[in-house]
């Protein structure tokens, strides 16, 4: 018997997003339609402004679309509640953000262990340390934020992130607080963790060699998905133009 076809962890149908400014609304999401498939890198470029971190947020639950269909991990994100969308987000999504977002009065230890808590894991503790070690952050445990360099508060924030074993991490331009050493060290942190754990990886960049790490890539522009496919760099640092929808 034929196979049924295996549904795509992200399915985005016309997404539109609307949002209220001093000016009025403003049209954020213009009608995105995008499909990726569980395990798959993407990476997703393009200028300041275009909706790429508001399309991750859609996609996370933390943004309601004004239109159009988002589902996610199975879970059509239209027909939650906040206390479901809670829920979602702790069992499916990683989030890892530019400016680290740690709580500055917990040690790294606490940090990382926190997610598992939440979801009623006993062994938080003895799961964050190995996450943290996993991270090169063994000798750290029990520094706070404010003692550690950037480059050490975005590995405990990628521990964290992977924490609860999600099925989707989205990362938002995560070594734009980085010198570029500390930054490549991190991405490589991020791949390698992602092949660990088979997770789906949507990562925001304005890298074009960053973004040709990914399986696919696709540019977004006033909202809207102006083309995808594979990038390839090249040697004035731009990238080949991608293919247009």
């Amino acid at each position: 018997m034929p196979q049924s076809p295996v549904e795509p962890l992200i399915v985005l149908e016309s997404v539109h997003l609307k949002l209220a400014s001093m000016a009025g609304e403003v049209n954020v999401l213009r009608g995105i339609d995008l499909s990726v498939a569980a395990g798959e890198t993407v990476g997703i470029v393009g200028p300041s402004g275009s909706g790429k971190s508001t399309m991750l947020m859609v996609i996370a639950g933390l943004e309601r679309a004004t239109a159009g269909r988002v589902r996610v991990a199975g879970a059509d994100l239209s027909d939650l509640d906040e206390d479901r969308l809670a829920t979602f987000r702790r069992d499916n999504v990683g989030i890892v953000f530019q400016a680290f977002h740690l709580m500055q009065t917990m040690t790294a230890l606490e940090n990382v262990a926190v997610p598992l808590e939440l979801a009623g894991d006993r062994g938080a503790f003895a799961r964050a340390r190995e996450l943290l070690a996993a991270v090169g952050l063994e000798q750290r445990l029990e520094h706070y934020p404010g003692q550690l360099s950037g480059g050490e508060q975005q590995r405990v924030a990628l521990a964290r992130a992977f924490a609860t074993r999600p099925r989707l991490l989205l990362a938002d331009e995560p070594t734009g607080n980085l010198d570029g050493e500390t930054g490549r060290h991190v991405i490589d942190l991020l791949f390698d963790l992602h092949s660990r754990h088979g997770t789906t990886l949507l990562l925001i960049t304005h890298d074009p060699l960053l973004a040709a790490r990914c399986d696919r890539v696709v540019r977004l522009k006033d909202g809207r998905v102006a083309g995808e496919g594979k990038a390839m760099p090249v040697v004035d640092g731009s990238v080949v133009p991608i293919r247009r929808t």
